[in-house]
């Protein structure tokens, strides 16, 4: 027999909705044919089989909710397989919009891999354990020891529910257990019972609470704010547009992602992310910029976002925008990158403070662009400015770094012909 596992579409996926069977018992099974597909915290996913078969069980009826990884889901009888070798799901050929309702910080820049069945926590070399940054946390609050604990994630790595399940042991030195948060119904914190309409989550709202939870106390940060004038942005973009015709029009967004992947050059501290190992400084600017979808909100990425011209950031951000509203993103363009840009201008929107989309080290917070008395020598005019808020993570961009960042962004907004040359 040839097991079928419920793969890991994502490094950070734990579990899934197993949407629909392509397959039925009795039903010849061919390599590379689409068995089934799975709903994880982003879209909707066409898995393939690896091996050959019949499908001699069905373990996990369509529609389930919440199968883990690695979860045995079903089996083929084999044909000229060896008996036993687990038949895992190949990577995601496509992704599909999510059903309504359901359809998400957050965003490690891997890309997508199906995770065979766990084997013995390789705990490592000398003191390294293998454990995800979420498990790592949680045994510092239960006082788990985690060289203590089985890993049941890919190739035996310890993730949360590992720890959660296991019992408390001997707590890093200097660790205190943090509190529990006690959860209260509604009814208990004075909502009347049958007053509200309750909404389940979807697995991508499930992540947003979780990775946005983690990230706002987990991270010490703090905002940076400064006001820019964009008269010349404005006019800079009408001629530019204006020149292009009617296939690109760029935006005040992609000319903010490009003036950010510059500044990040400019300023390589802040394009860092802090690790137990050390300070990561990246190569490229990969700027992930939030959009906005049903559900939730997904961070897709411009790779490499410096070493690209306006014209063809605008043609990348318009493609990845339209694919993550319609579900078809591919996990290796949303997940990962050193930066975000988070715009709510457009909403008219004066200033706001993102939250950390981990392991990024900086979040920059776009307002709207208005009008507003300015002096100017013993002048007061009128200049359209615009406010800006860069969320900083204080482990790696303290407010020297985060202020010279922004000292290098301001003039490349309010000059643009800066950038073009």
């Amino acid at each position: 027999m040839t097991d079928i596992l419920m793969p890991a579409l994502s490094p950070t996926m734990e579990e899934g909705n197993l949407a629909k069977w392509r397959i039925k018992v009795g039903d010849k099974v061919e390599s590379g044919q689409v068995i089934a597909e799975i709903e994880t915290d982003k879209a909707t996913m066409e898995v393939e089989a690896v091996d050959e078969g019949v499908v001699s069980e069905i373990l996990v009826p369509a529609g389930t909710e919440g199968v883990k990884v690695n979860a045995l889901i079903a089996r083929l009888k084999d044909e000229g397989a060896a008996a036993g070798k687990p038949a895992l799901a190949a990577p995601p050929v496509k992704a599909e919009a999510p059903p309504a309702p359901k359809s998400e910080a957050a965003p490690a820049p891997v890309a997508p891999t199906t995770v065979a069945s766990a084997p013995a926590a390789p705990k490592a070399s000398g003191d390294r354990v293998f454990a995800s940054p979420l498990a790592k946390r949680l045994a510092v609050q239960k006082g788990v020891d985690l060289k203590a604990v089985a890993g049941s994630g890919p190739h035996g790595r310890i993730i949360a529910r590992d720890v959660e399940q296991a019992k408390p042991g001997v707590a890093p030195a200097g660790a205190a257990p943090a509190p529990q948060r006690q959860a209260l119904s509604l009814e208990q914190m004075g909502i009347a019972p049958g007053s509200y309409d309750l909404v389940p989550l979807s697995n991508m709202r499930k992540t947003i609470a979780r990775r946005l939870t983690e990230s706002f106390r987990d991270i010490p940060h703090f905002p940076l704010s400064i006001d820019l004038e964009i008269d010349r942005l404005l006019e800079a973009r009408q001629r530019i547009n204006g020149s292009l015709g009617n296939d690109v029009r760029v935006s005040v967004n992609d000319i903010v992602i490009r003036a950010a992947a510059l500044a990040l050059k400019k300023v390589p501290e802040a394009n860092a992310s802090y690790t137990a190992e050390g300070i990561a400084m990246h190569k490229h600017a990969d700027i992930a910029m939030a959009v906005a979808i049903d559900g939730g909100l997904i961070t897709p990425i411009i790779r490499a976002a410096e070493t690209k011209g306006l014209v063809q950031i605008s043609k990348e951000s318009k493609d990845l925008a339209e694919r993550a509203r319609t579900g078809k993103l591919k996990p290796e363009e949303y997940q990962g990158g050193t930066f975000s840009v988070s715009n709510l201008g457009m909403f008219g929107i004066k200033s706001f403070a993102s939250i950390i989309n981990e392991p990024q080290g900086a979040i920059l917070s776009v307002g709207a662009g208005e009008k507003r008395a300015v002096v100017r020598g013993d002048q007061i005019v009128a200049a359209t400015v615009m406010t800006v808020t860069l969320t900083c993570d204080h482990r790696v961009v303290d407010g020297a770094i985060g202020a010279r960042w922004l000292q290098a962004f301001k003039p490349l907004i309010e000059d643009p012909i800066v950038m073009l040359a």
